[in-house]
């Protein structure tokens, strides 16, 4: 039965049914993603440079020395008499050198040949010099020839160091006597020779300011400066040798341009002398035209105690 006194109950409304929408995922902005590429491309660079820097800097000594191994010539099959000599520098390492003694020498040229070069790919070099009068002795560098060791700055310092004495110690001979005599590598050599002794005179031919301004040259886009371990800086050496000074240089050098030799002439203190000569690298050297042969020879004479002024005419 129905009560009257009873509520009626409240209406409640069916529960209504939500469908949640996805809300759209945000795309990154062009800007965003221009950004994140070009720093995973920098990020890229940088350590393929670093790594490169890296590699150059392992190796060099292989960018740097190219010794050429045994000996297809010597001065006895160009009819120059010559005793070979057995030298162990101050570290021990054993080299090879040539003497081509001479009966009345104007003086002994104590040569220090370049870097892809021995003592074999001077002899024409060394028969001019002997037979224009001079003694002569050569040596080769740690590495070369048939001379123990690996090239080093250092190292080829003490090879010359070891050539030195053995002319002043084991041959008697008077420092103001020698002449040091270095081409292209064998220049920056000599010229840390000299500054270490005085000998009778310098002749710088073919030579570099420093290997780091070589180095800067040929690979442009490395920081040279940090990675090069042998610096052969004769810009900085060459103002304190007190002997006379003679810088030779091709006009047409392509490896080592002639404003190399400038910038050390103008270094250098007096008594110097510069002597631009035809040819490049490999053909800019003295011998290689008999004007500049006795161009030389006079030089010598003037400050070499003993030499003459005029050199015995070539026989070839």
């Amino acid at each position: 039965m129905h009560d009257p006194t009873a509520q009626p109950e409240p209406h409640v409304p069916p529960p209504t049914q939500t469908h949640s929408i996805p809300m759209p995922t945000a795309k990154p902005k062009p800007r965003r993603v221009l950004r994140r590429l070009l720093l995973v491309t920098a990020a890229t660079v940088v350590v393929t440079y670093v790594a490169i820097c890296a590699f150059v800097f392992a190796i060099q000594d292989r960018l740097i020395y190219f010794p050429p191994k045994g000996y297809a010539i010597t001065p006895a099959d160009f009819g120059s008499p010559f005793e070979e000599v057995a030298l162990t520098t101050e570290d021990g390492v054993a080299l090879i050198a040539w003497y081509l003694p001479h009966t009345t020498p104007k003086a002994t040229i104590l040569f220090c040949h370049g870097n892809a070069e021995n003592l074999a790919g001077v002899v024409p070099t060394l028969k001019t010099f002997h037979q224009r009068g001079y003694a002569v002795f050569a040596f080769d560098y740690r590495g070369y020839g048939r001379s123990g060791g690996a090239p080093s700055e250092i190292g080829t310092y003490r090879d010359a160091e070891a050539a030195w004495r053995y002319l002043v110690e084991a041959r008697g001979l008077a420092p103001e006597t020698i002449v040091v005599f270095g081409r292209s590598l064998g220049g920056a050599v000599a010229i840390d020779l000299a500054g270490r002794h005085r000998p009778g005179a310098l002749v710088a031919e073919c030579t570099f300011t420093s290997l780091v301004d070589v180095g800067q040259r040929e690979y442009p886009f490395l920081p040279v400066g940090l990675l090069c371990r042998h610096r052969y800086d004769s810009l900085k050496k060459v103002p304190h040798i007190t002997c006379p000074k003679l810088f030779l240089h091709g006009t047409a050098d392509e490896l080592i341009p002639i404003e190399d030799a400038r910038r050390l002439f103008a270094a250098a203190a007096e008594p110097k002398e510069f002597i631009e000569t035809p040819g490049g690298h490999e053909s800019g050297g003295f011998e290689h035209n008999w004007e500049y042969t006795q161009k030389l020879a006079a030089w010598l004479a003037r400050v070499v105690p003993g030499s003459t002024s005029q050199p015995t005419p070539p026989a070839d």
